[in-house]
């Protein structure tokens, strides 16, 4: 570029020796005789010399505007200075407001509501009484399966009593089978009794143990068949069944909270509400959530601890304050129309005591990144050649290209990091629409 501003500085030089000799051509048709053809001859080689001679001129002349720059015929641009500002960067999505803690009130008990002792919205405490169902029926099942069990309970320690009766006498019978057979065995050893008698007294030994071996035997004691405490087991489960539906037909408040919901009516079935719905919602309003759906683009951005401003329709312009609490570890689809993941993300909202309320739709302004008194310029100034970022200047009159680092941008400006050499202040002049057909050194005109 020093070459070029060298050779334009030469021009005026050269445009005064071009001028010369065409004031010289001018006077020579003067000293020949008027009408003469030597004077039509040189007046006609005057006038084409003179034509060629601005011609010249002309070309030289806008050699000079584009290498030298600066002048009323160069190309003009529109600039804007560099301005240092506070600069944010932010996410902002869409999301439902919720509380941090929440329970969906069911019943399984088929059994007529009577009395609902709340009403909406009203606070209640954890173990209070909400709501109360008939259990007349319930209790006529509760006295059948109480006395199903005592009945299984008798009946299976009578049968343990009996076996313990039953074992110590097999015990005693095998201990005599087996004296028995010890004394015929000697007997006939001297040929005193029969091969058939021994064979007797062996088998009533064998019966005597089998006998023995029928018992159960529990931690060294004969009990009742396995099938007897089965059937205890099986029965004490009807009972603390029925005991439980007892007890739930006292429906108490789970966990501390609002009341957001009551769908229940008296004289309903507590099972069967229409369409699944729960007989009551309870949300903790102290403390707001949002979960939201972070795409899988930005949410590399996103971190627990950053800090968020929610705004909605409902708080008619005021901010709250919040936070990034949790992160999904996977993501999931975002619909089924879109191949684009997005991750779930929570966020609570660290102001009490507002106009927010659970179940409506507020927006959160995820703020990526801060900072202050960086040198920024419109977004709109970058432009990308290959891998690099560039900002175009004029600086005396020509074009000068300036990679760049991008640091915090919003949706208007961008901070700009000079790379090192280069420099960039509040009167640079930046072009406000740079293009890839302006190069290096290019004549230029800042218009602002």
């Amino acid at each position: 570029m020093a070459a070029e501003n060298t050779e334009g500085k030469n021009l005026p030089a050269e445009g005064e020796k071009i001028d010369k000799e065409i004031a010289s051509l001018m006077e020579q048709p003067g000293n020949l005789p008027e009408g003469s053809g030597e004077k039509k001859q040189k007046r006609r080689v005057s006038r084409r010399k003179i034509f060629i001679g601005a011609a010249v001129i002309a070309v030289l002349a806008g050699v000079f505007l584009v290498v030298g720059g600066g002048g009323e015929d160069a190309m003009k641009v529109n600039v804007v200075n560099p301005a240092r500002r506070d600069m944010e960067s932010s996410l902002t999505i869409s999301g439902p407001v919720s509380g941090t803690d929440s329970v969906d009130i069911v019943s399984n008990v088929h059994a007529e509501i009577l009395q609902i002792a709340v009403s909406e919205g009203e606070r209640v405490t954890k173990g209070q009484l909400i709501a109360v169902l008939d259990d007349t029926a319930l209790r006529r099942e509760l006295e059948i399966a109480k006395n199903a069990y005592d009945l299984a309970v008798s009946t299976c320690s009578e049968m343990d009593k009996e076996a313990e009766l039953g074992y110590e006498k097999a015990l005693r019978d095998v201990k005599t089978a087996q004296d028995n057979y010890d004394r015929m065995k000697v007997l006939f050893d001297g040929g005193s009794v029969p091969q058939v008698e021994l064979e007797a007294a062996q088998s009533a030994l064998g019966d005597a143990i089998l006998n023995r071996e029928s018992y159960t035997i529990l931690d060294g004691k004969a009990v009742a068949p396995e099938s007897y405490r089965i059937k205890v087991e099986t029965e004490k489960l009807q009972y603390e069944k029925a005991l439980k539906q007892i007890d739930d037909t006292q429906i108490l408040a789970p966990i501390d909270g609002t009341l957001v919901r009551v769908n229940a009516k008296v004289g309903r079935f507590a099972d069967r509400m229409e369409d699944d719905t729960p007989l009551f919602e309870i949300m903790n309003l102290d403390t707001l959530e949002m979960k939201v759906q972070i795409s899988e683009y930005s949410i590399g951005k996103v971190s627990v601890g950053q800090e968020v401003e929610i705004s909605a329709d409902i708080l008619d312009g005021e901010k709250l304050r919040g936070e990034v609490v949790s992160i999904s570890p996977t993501g999931e689809e975002k619909d089924g129309s879109s191949t684009e993941r997005v991750v779930p993300t929570m966020i609570r909202i660290t102001d009490t005591d507002t106009k927010l309320i659970a179940g409506i739709t507020a927006r959160a302004k995820i703020i990526l990144d801060r900072a202050e008194n960086v040198l920024t310029v419109p977004v709109s100034a970058a432009l990308q050649l290959g891998d690099k970022i560039y900002i175009q200047t004029v600086r005396d009159g020509v074009i000068h290209q300036i990679p760049v680092t991008i640091g915090i941008e919003d949706d208007v400006n961008m901070e700009v990091i000079p790379e090192e050499g280069e420099t960039i202040d509040e009167q640079t002049q930046v072009l406000e629409a740079p293009s890839a057909d302006y190069t290096e050194g290019m004549a230029a005109a800042a218009v602002q």
